[in-house]
């Protein structure tokens, strides 16, 4: 729940890369040109100011806080050590927490947009679509997500796996309570299934550690002329390293998506050997976020695959994880990306191919056998 919440909440979008050349890389692209241009605080403004604050024997977590809320930057965040620890296990594939997802609606409410098979959520019978009321007693309607993800996790004290948790569920007209215990989960962000004759479905939920080679693995073991949906519907990112490498798969080398630092142009690039041939679908919705649909862009962009659903969600900034003197970070947006015809995401996301019509699946399955018929 914290990974899938974190991300919701927009906090990952290429700031904790897998290899040490594209930490450098991510370091590189968040650069201050952003906060120079628009009199937002500089990275360096926010590590100034908690250190003056714990000089003054104040919070540093507190005056980091304050100056990312003047920042009206709306994907800036900090997190204690121990929030940004378990953010950091997320991003490797695992996370402390009860398997559920969450979203709010426009009215408030927080509803449960997915839910993990075989993890506490699962066992409770919680089911996708149930209405969140409450955690530990607490209501969470009218909460960010990222707050109501803080009350599941608990504090650095209870956040362990095997520790309890008190939900509220409502499904209808009917409402009960429910203890979960903590577990340590995989977030197992790619699923292979085959629903028709000729076509794989990949799901790609989140692009955390190794998501990029399971989904080669998936497409090296599709049958040959098989096609292959790539689906990103609820994707809200991850690990732009992991995008990148995923459009590796499908494209021969080229451009993946460009940036500014400091004036300077700086360009993503896929590598070669990718599989060129297969028919590519990708779905998308308003969901796909970040790291999704900087993927999605450049396959669009490319010519690569046929892009169907909904607009996307709209988030093509980067963030920069920016240590404080307590251990917590503080994360400003530093830098934006564009796709390779130089399509600008940040609010205003990318509009697919085709719409979805009653089933996305099924016309990704009508389209894909149009692109495989040699006629």
């Amino acid at each position: 729940m914290v990974f899938a919440g974190a991300l919701t909440a927009g906090a990952v979008t290429g700031s904790l890369p897998d290899t040490a050349q594209a930490r450098r890389l991510d370091a590189n692209s968040r650069s201050a040109e952003a906060g120079r241009a628009t009199g937002k605080p500089r990275p360096e403004d926010v590590r100034r100011a908690a250190a003056e604050a714990m000089a003054k024997g104040e919070s540093p977590t507190e005056a980091a806080e304050q100056a990312v809320s003047r920042s009206g930057d709306r994907w800036a965040a900090v997190y204690s050590e121990d929030e940004y620890a378990e953010f950091r296990d997320a991003l490797d594939g695992e996370y402390t927490g009860v398997g559920l997802w969450a979203k709010r609606a426009r009215d408030g409410k927080v509803t449960v947009s997915r839910v993990r098979s075989h993890s506490p959520a699962a066992d409770a019978g919680i089911r996708e679509g149930d209405r969140l009321r409450s955690v530990d007693g607490h209501g969470v309607d009218g909460r960010p997500v990222t707050e109501v993800v803080s009350l599941l996790r608990g504090n650095a004290d209870d956040a362990s796996a095997g520790t309890p948790v008190t939900v509220g569920i409502q499904r209808g007209a009917d409402s009960w309570s429910r203890t979960l215990y903590r577990a340590r989960l995989s977030t197992d962000p790619v699923t292979v299934t085959d629903p028709v004759a000729g076509v794989v479905v990949v799901r790609v939920s989140a692009f955390t550690k190794g998501s990029a080679k399971a989904v080669r693995d998936a497409v090296r073991r599709a049958p040959a002329g098989a096609g292959v949906v790539l689906d990103l519907r609820g994707n809200s990112g991850g690990l732009v390293t992991e995008a990148v490498a995923t459009a590796s798969c499908f494209l021969d080398g080229g451009l993946v998506a460009t940036y500014d630092v400091d004036g300077a142009q700086r360009a993503l690039h896929a590598a070669s050997g990718g599989d060129t041939a297969r028919p590519l679908v990708t779905l998308v919705d308003g969901g796909t976020m970040s790291a999704a649909e900087l993927l999605t862009g450049a396959l669009q962009d490319r010519g690569r695959a046929v892009v169907i659903g909904s607009r996307t969600f709209g988030k093509g900034s980067v963030q920069m994880p920016t240590a404080l003197p307590d251990g917590s970070v503080a994360e400003l947006t530093v830098g934006h990306y564009r796709t390779p015809s130089g399509h600008a995401v940040d609010g205003r996301g990318i509009t697919p191919d085709l719409e979805p019509g009653p089933s996305a699946l099924k016309r990704a399955e009508t389209v894909l056998t149009g692109l495989g018929d040699p006629r």
